[in-house]
């Protein structure tokens, strides 16, 4: 890897508030897996770094479970990476809570109308994209759907209900005209979409539609 770069597997969303209603603006809600001989998990919003997972890292080999989580009656972001292979630690599990403001405020409000799982290149030692490090596989692609409710008390709370993307589309950024990488494996796997990502070429995304 040239010195310096990084590679990033990420998850991430796109913000469609009520204020924004002609066009998605990417607020950089990433929660990445982050490969540059200093491997971690990082929570990131606003394009900033504000938290490195510690508990659970990044070994080649495992699988682990990435979630961003808005919860809107305490005005926050919860994010969570599960390490599935970690059989010493009943799969070991880490969280991280970011507060946008006072509980109940509505200085923030946010609907994730557009999300994307893939990988990023910074190279500071050249002006192409690396040869990717890893092969891996991306799984169990789901997104999450909350239902208000109350409890025993009145308060409120959140159900959450996750359920499966039902296609992938390509991202057409136009950044470059080939990337090396090669994608395989688009099926379905325990109901979710899963693909894999290899070295290779190509000159657009993954898409993907399962047969009805």
């Amino acid at each position: 890897m040239p010195d310096k770069s990084w590679m990033l597997y990420l998850l991430e969303l796109f913000d469609s508030s009520a204020a924004n209603h002609y066009h998605h603006t990417s607020i950089e809600l990433n929660l990445i897996c982050q490969f540059n001989d200093q491997d971690n998990f990082w929570a990131i919003y606003a394009g900033v770094n504000r938290y490195r997972f510690t508990k659970v890292v990044p070994i080649v080999g495992h699988s682990y479970l990435r979630e961003i989580i808005l919860h809107r009656y305490d005005n926050s972001i919860e994010y969570r990476v599960t390490d599935l292979d970690d059989n010493n630690n009943n799969n070991a599990i880490e969280y991280f809570t970011f507060q946008l403001g006072k509980p109940k405020s509505t200085s923030k409000s946010f609907q994730g109308s557009s999300q994307f799982t893939g990988i990023e290149w910074w190279n500071k030692a050249g002006n192409s994209p690396f040869p990717i490090r890893y092969e891996i596989e991306f799984s169990n692609l789901r997104y999450a759907q909350a239902a208000a409710a109350s409890d025993s008390d009145g308060k409120n709370i959140e159900r959450v209900t996750f359920r499966p993307y039902d296609a992938l589309v390509p991202n057409k950024d136009g950044n470059a005209k080939e990337y090396p990488v090669s994608f395989g494996c688009g099926d379905i796997k325990d109901g979710c979409i899963r693909y894999t990502v290899t070295a290779g070429s190509c000159k657009t995304g993954l898409a993907f539609l399962p047969v009805r």
